[in-house]
């Protein structure tokens, strides 16, 4: 019969051991429960259970969605050995175990498990094992492993004081997470309303470089993209910001089977984990990547990619939330934008009508009117008088037709898409200007967009832009001047300018072609050059009759 007297002592006895291990459980919890932020958390707690259970090697592994280990928190390891050891775990062996079972799992020796998946070079020596997951909620958010070295194996007592708390880890976590996400979505509302202030302050072309830019910096992500359709099948870049951007920026890259492709089919974000080249990106991405379409009611704007250095974390479900919000706030601000632009140029085109009538109205009547009196008044002069007049009748019917030209160049906007003749000439001479101290001076005479066909046309602006383009290469001008008459057979392109004049290398080189054009037309062309009255060059073909029109 046992002595009541030795069960008291022996009850004693065990309460004076449990008694510091409980308090060590306390300390342990308090430690984890005390601060909000989820990285330090994770770390205490694994520091905590170590302690509690005098392990020297403790991690945390935390769960992706696909089971494997997508963190791996590790203490006791110093980071010299940890870059040695290379690639952290992601859930074999006996890791493998714990997330399997959801249940814990204690080993006296880790050599004697045939779950035990070995140990890497470099890695330090470990025997006993100790596995429990770690829960939040009714999900497990994680696994908690400890190893000891040379102490001997867990006791069934370690066991339960590590499940304890796991317990309490659980709360702290969610805890930790709930913060991190008031925070994170606090951060993105007063980010966001920066970004849509941004945007509404710039014009069209550079909404998106303020996208990329902001919500690079918002997401901590390493490499910002904006990809449009380009075609049918293609996609092209037309923005880029972070980690070699450049090469990216105007690539053209089929969108079949892309994640960009995948998002805009599914009007959602699609993202990828590490080792993102199991599906094509459009260029080599390791890192986690996530796409989020660009839409304006159904019409696709765009797909904005978003990037993270290999081994960083992946993109969370409130990430991908928020980042899809941001992304259909973008697209009604890049609309507003779109609508401010419309509007902008609506009302340049108005002004624009409206001067080009009231030069035609107006102005060139009155000129005109004049032109008709000085002519009158040359008849009853005399000679010299009458030449000078005449003189002046010519400068003012060549100032008629700049200011025509300027009416058919400030109407040019009213007719959209269509691009006539003049239209096209206005074009090549705008280009051109870019290389020249002043812009040509163009005047056109004749019907020409009624009469020139359409090929004729071509062959027009390609000899317009060979001629300009010369002149900018080789003939230093200040004055350039063009002119397009036609007549009921001819069509005649005269460019004159006041340069260097030409050599017969570059007139060989630079104008032989323009030459073989005005032949093969059935025309003729002309080039007189010297350096003191610079170079002329008149094209001259005929016009066919009965062909295709370029009309109005």
């Amino acid at each position: 019969m046992l002595d009541p007297s030795n069960v008291r002592r022996a009850a004693v006895e065990d309460a004076a051991l449990a008694e510091p291990r409980l308090r060590d459980l306390l300390r342990a919890n308090a430690a984890i429960v005390e601060r909000l932020d989820l990285e330090i958390v994770l770390r205490r707690i694994v520091e905590a259970a170590m302690r509690l259970v005098g392990a020297p090697f403790g991690a945390l592994g935390v769960l992706a969605p696909d089971g494997t280990l997508e963190r791996f928190i590790h203490v006791g390891v110093d980071d010299v050995t940890a870059r040695k050891i290379g690639r952290l775990p992601t859930g074999k062996g006996l890791l493998g175990a714990v997330i399997t079972d959801a249940a814990p799992i204690r080993v006296r020796h880790l050599a004697e498990d045939p779950r035990s998946a070995g140990f890497p070079a470099h890695h330090p020596p470990m025997d006993a094992f100790l596995g429990v997951p770690l829960r939040v909620g009714d999900d497990v958010y994680g696994n908690l492993y400890l190893t000891s070295g040379q102490r001997g194996p867990f006791s069934a007592e370690d066991e339960e004081l590590v499940l304890a708390l796991a317990a309490t880890a659980g709360i702290a976590i969610e805890n930790a997470r709930l913060y991190d996400l008031a925070r994170t979505r606090e951060i993105w509302s007063v980010t966001t309303a920066d970004v849509m202030a941004a945007m509404l302050e710039v014009s069209g072309e550079d909404v998106l470089s303020v996208i990329t830019e902001r919500v690079g910096a918002l997401l901590e992500v390493d490499l910002v993209v904006v990809v449009v359709p380009h075609g049918v099948e293609d996609f092209r870049v037309t923005t880029v910001h972070g980690v070699s951007a450049g090469p990216l920026l105007g690539r053209v890259f089929p969108a079949a089977g892309t994640l960009a492709a995948r998002a805009l089919a599914t009007q959602g974000a699609a993202s990828l984990p590490c080792d993102a080249d199991r599906e094509p990106v459009g260029w080599h991405v390791s890192g986690p990547t996530v796409a989020i379409p660009l839409y304006s009611g159904g019409e696709p704007l765009g797909v904005l990619t978003m990037a993270r250095r290999t081994g960083a974390s992946s993109f969370t479900e409130a990430e991908l939330g928020m980042a899809s919000a941001f992304a259909d706030q973008a697209s009604v601000a890049i609309e507003i934008v779109r609508a401010r632009e419309d509007r902008r140029r609506l009302e340049t085109s108005r002004d624009r009508s409206r001067i080009a009538r009231d030069l035609h109205d107006h102005v060139i009547q009155r000129l005109f009117g004049a032109g008709l009196s000085l002519q009158a008044l040359s008849t009853a002069a005399d000679g010299e008088t009458s030449a000078a007049l005449n003189t002046q009748v010519d400068a003012i019917d060549a100032a008629i037709k700049d200011i025509r030209t300027v009416v058919f160049a400030l109407g040019a906007g009213e007719r959209g898409a269509e691009k006539l003749t003049r239209d096209r000439l206005l074009d090549v001479v705008s280009e051109g200007s870019a290389g020249l101290s002043s812009t040509p001076r163009i005047t056109f005479s004749g019907p020409l967009d009624s009469l020139v066909p359409s090929s004729l046309a071509d062959e027009l602006v390609a000899v317009l832009r060979e001629c300009l383009t010369n002149i900018v290469r080789h003939a230093d001008a200040h004055l350039v001047e063009v002119a397009a008459e036609i007549t009921l057979d001819a069509i005649t392109l005269t460019v004159t300018d006041d340069g260097c004049g030409m050599t017969g290398a570059v007139r060989m080189s630079g104008l032989a072609n323009i030459t073989e054009r005005a032949v093969l037309l059935g025309g003729e062309c002309t080039i007189t050059s010297d350096g003191l009255s610079g170079t002329r060059i008149e094209w001259s073909v005929p016009v066919a009759r009965g062909d295709e029109s370029g009309g109005q």
